[in-house]
């Protein structure tokens, strides 16, 4: 989860930077000195309201999604095992037989541990989302209430930024307003796996 919110603070600081541009350029008024500030984008998603709460939920469902994966390497342990002991007593066409029927085993597994992987990360997303929005949406309040030109994250792995005026820094604004907002709700997930699919092999 810690590197979603890392990946989500680079999501973060691009959109901001695109989106004060714009503000900026569409304005008409005369030309005067930029206004600018600064945000950490890694410390206001590490103490913005929800996020334990999101973090904790992705944890409980995770749990579910490893069992799978877990039940599924099991499987092709006992079937791999289960082969090599009897090998040795099965004629070739038989031996052949169980050799690509494991292989076939082995691909499904695959599959499925992938197809799993990717809804993970997919319910990394719709965990993050609320709190992303949030924060958004108070920066840019923030920028648009005081005339900020643009607002830059430090906290980002893509910043250039390698000074600033600490006076600049809005970070502690924006979480105290994120506060304000209370905790957002956490969804729950109709895409949790259910523990049966994977079945003992036979002996």
């Amino acid at each position: 989860m810690r590197v979603l919110f890392r990946a989500s603070s680079i999501a973060l600081a691009m959109s901001l930077i695109l989106v004060a541009m714009a503000g900026a350029q569409g304005s008409s008024a005369p030309a005067t000195p930029s206004k600018i500030g600064y945000i950490n984008s890694a410390v206001i998603l590490q103490q913005a309201p929800g996020r334990a709460e999101a973090e904790a939920q992705f944890d409980r469902e995770v749990g579910v999604y490893r069992q799978q994966i877990q039940r599924m390497d099991d499987s092709l342990k006992t079937l791999m095992a289960t082969f090599d002991r009897d090998a040795p007593k099965l004629d070739s066409v038989t031996r052949e037989a169980r050799r690509t029927s494991i292989g076939q085993r082995e691909v499904e597994y695959q599959n499925r541990a992938r197809g799993l992987d990717s809804t993970m990360q997919a319910r990394q997303a719709e965990l993050v989302k609320p709190i992303m929005q949030r924060v958004q949406t108070v920066i840019e309040a923030i920028r648009a209430e005081d005339g900020y030109a643009v607002i830059l994250d430090v906290g980002a792995q893509v910043s250039v930024v390698v000074a600033a005026d600490k006076k600049l820094d809005l970070t502690d604004r924006v979480l105290a307003r994120l506060k304000t907002q209370g905790t957002p709700p956490v969804s729950s997930s109709s895409t949790v796996p259910q523990p049966a699919g994977v079945t003992r092999p036979k002996k």
